[in-house]
Formats: C-alpha cells, structure tokens, sequence
C-alpha cells in the first residue's frame, strides 16, 4: 500500500469514527489516566515531603528516586510481570494479561517522575516563606500545602512529565497487557501490531491520535501556566 493510500485510509478511520480505532483509544486513556492519578495521589506528597523535611538516609531515597525517573520502563514491566505470575507473590490477584495489570506497570513507570519533579519544584520554593508559616503556627500539612500551591508549576510540570512517560510506554504494557483487542489492546501496542502486519494506514491513524494527544496534554499545561503568570 503505497503512503497516499495509507494516508486516505487513516483519514477515513478518523472521519467515521472506526469502532476498532474508538475502543483502543478508550481503553488508552483509561489505563493512563488511572495510572497518572494513582501516581499524582502518592507521587506529589512524598515528592513535597522529600523537598521540605531533612532525615537520615534521605540522599539515599532521593538517588533511589532518581534512579526510578530514568528506569527503563521494559524493566519495569518485567518486575511487574514477575509480581503477577502465577508463582509471584501477587500471582492470586489473577491480574496478568488485564488491564489492572497495565495500570500497576505504568503506575509504577509514572510515580518517580511525578515524586521527583515535585521534590525539585518544591525544593525551589523560598524557605523563608516556610520559616515564615511555620513560626506563624502553621502544621507541617499546611506548610507543605502551602509549598505546594507556591511550586504549582512546577507541580503540573512533574505530572505532564509522569503523563508523557505513560501515554507513549509500550514494552512494559505489552509485557503485562498482552495486547488483547477489545481487552488491553493500546495506541501504543497497537502500532506496534498494525505495523507488522503491513496495515500502514490504521497504524499511521494510532499515531496521529498518539500525537494529538500528547500535544493536547502540553497545550493545557502551557495555558495554566499563562493563566498562572497572568494572575500574579
């Protein structure tokens, strides 16, 4: 199939709305979207604690941290697999090959991003403005709210990075979903599989909804930030 054609083909999937294209890119947004939130509930109170507290063995956290911002996600769908085998500790969930399975993996790829970003973000905040809450009765909880709201960009920022690293991951999805149409199929597994199979046209349609999602994504995030600066 020659590109003009593939390209006419992927126009006419986009325009009628194919069923097969509609339910991948449901079943893409709901396995990273669980998972970013999942991530951004823990990610972004450990990331605000890690930047506003000292203790022992905190240089060790935060390397550790780090490391898992530049974790191959292929591993990372591996060490998941392994939890959910049938002879892993979490093998009776019976999750493998589901889609529980995929949140769990892209949970775990986003999580350090969204920590670890954070963390900078917060670090970054004026510790007099801290020193300041604090002598005015302030609870550590509300100190760190305050951080927070005050490093709010850079906030956003750490879950957009947590967003990128998920929506365009496909090792370790592949790895622990499957790649199951109708069940845990992905824009991302599905390029893979479209490809291979010589179905240029539904392949280049995953990615051009791949990038459009993406560059909605860092869109809105651009327009928070003008909203933001503008407010001040």
């Amino acid at each position: 199939m020659s590109l003009l054609a593939s390209l006419q083909e992927a126009i006419y999937l986009l325009v009628t709305r194919d069923p097969y294209v509609m339910d991948i890119i449901m079943v893409s947004l709901n396995v990273t979207g669980v998972a970013l939130i999942l991530s951004t509930l823990v990610g972004v109170p450990l990331g605000a604690f890690l930047g506003l507290t000292d203790f022992p063995g905190k240089p060790i956290v935060t390397a550790l941290l780090y490391t898992g911002m530049g974790f191959p996600p292929v591993v990372i769908g591996l060490f998941t697999f392994l939890l959910l085998s049938s002879v892993g500790p979490l093998g009776h969930l019976g999750w493998l090959f589901s889609v529980k399975a995929m949140i769990m993996a892209q949970t775990i790829i986003a999580f350090p991003l969204v920590a670890g970003f954070t963390m900078a973000a917060v670090m970054a905040v004026d510790q007099n403005l801290i020193q300041q809450l604090k002598a005015l009765g302030a609870t550590r909880a509300q100190a760190a709210w305050a951080a927070i709201k005050e490093a709010r960009i850079g906030v956003l920022v750490s879950i957009i990075a947590g967003f990128g690293g998920i929506i365009s991951e496909v090792g370790a999805v592949m790895l622990v979903g499957g790649n199951i149409e109708g069940k845990t199929r992905v824009l991302t597994t599905a390029i893979v599989l479209e490809t291979r199979k010589g179905n240029f046209g539904v392949a280049i349609v995953f990615g051009i909804i791949l990038l459009a999602i993406t560059f909605l994504a860092n869109l809105a995030m651009l327009q928070l930030q003008e909203r933001d600066l503008f407010a001040r």
